[in-house]
């Protein structure tokens, strides 16, 4: 059975985002004169793809805690790509993600129709304008969730915080909250480490269609009660981190 897995998950999907994205696009029509609005139907529409992504992939989602404000910023640790579908299903917001998948066939539309922000991490000049962009989003109201580790891993535990992109919070003083990841698989199937997990220099394809034979994904969100403010960006990556390393629970 685990061959049919793949192909009956993918049709799945599929049939899921075009039927998310066709709304998406009747209600942007419907409402481009109510920016508002509009910007409520975004996030709810990304919320019910997101579900219905992890539906399809047979992710079940395990929530601890209560999701931050629709307009807050939330960071998290990061373990691959199936964060953002697990973190999308349950927050309203946007994500700062890596600039090559703005490239990737129709993932990369995609994203950039729910307000992604794309951050080329090598080009440290690409900084001031990518917090530049972190600020006016916040801004309009618009939530963002930012991966601080900078690069997802097998989940022994939380890597350090890199700060850069702290500095808009920091400057403003706005308050930070924080989500904690984890992954499991079904009894019987390879450990969520290194088939749910991307890390390293696996490449794409082959690690998606060995997650796809997965009888099951078990994820676990767990949303911090209290968020975090510091005028140092610095400062605020150390408590951010120590906050998640607290109630980090290591993917087996």
């Amino acid at each position: 059975m685990q061959w049919l897995r793949p192909p009956v998950r993918i049709s799945r999907a599929c049939a899921a985002t075009a039927w998310w994205y066709a709304l998406w696009w009747g209600g942007r029509l419907a409402l481009c004169v109510a920016p508002r609005a509009r910007q409520r139907w975004r996030r709810w529409i990304m919320r019910r793809w997101c579900r219905a992504l992890c539906a399809a992939f047979a992710v079940r989602v395990e929530v601890v805690g209560t999701p931050p404000p629709p307009s807050a910023l939330l960071v998290a640790n990061h373990l691959g790509y199936l964060d953002i579908l697990v973190l999308g299903s349950q927050v309203d917001a946007a994500f700062v993600s890596r600039a090559d998948i703005a490239r990737w066939p129709l993932i990369g539309p995609l994203a950039r129709d729910f307000d992604t922000l794309f951050l080329v991490r090598e080009r440290r000049r690409d900084l001031p304008a990518m917090n530049s962009q972190i600020a006016h989003t916040l801004g309009r109201g618009i939530g963002l969730v930012i991966f601080p580790e900078g690069t997802s891993h097998r989940g022994d535990t939380v890597h350090e915080f890199r700060p850069s992109l702290l500095a808009p919070a920091a400057e403003a003083g706005l308050a930070v909250w924080a989500a904690c990841l984890s992954y499991r698989t079904a009894p019987g199937d390879p450990p969520a480490s290194t088939h749910v997990c991307w890390w390293g220099n696996a490449p794409f394809g082959p690690h998606a269609r060995a997650l796809l034979r997965l009888r099951r994904i078990d994820a676990r969100i767990e949303f911090l009660p209290r968020p975090e403010r510091h005028s140092d960006r610095k400062q605020l990556a150390v408590r951010l981190r120590a906050a998640v390393l607290e109630r980090f629970v290591p993917v087996a």
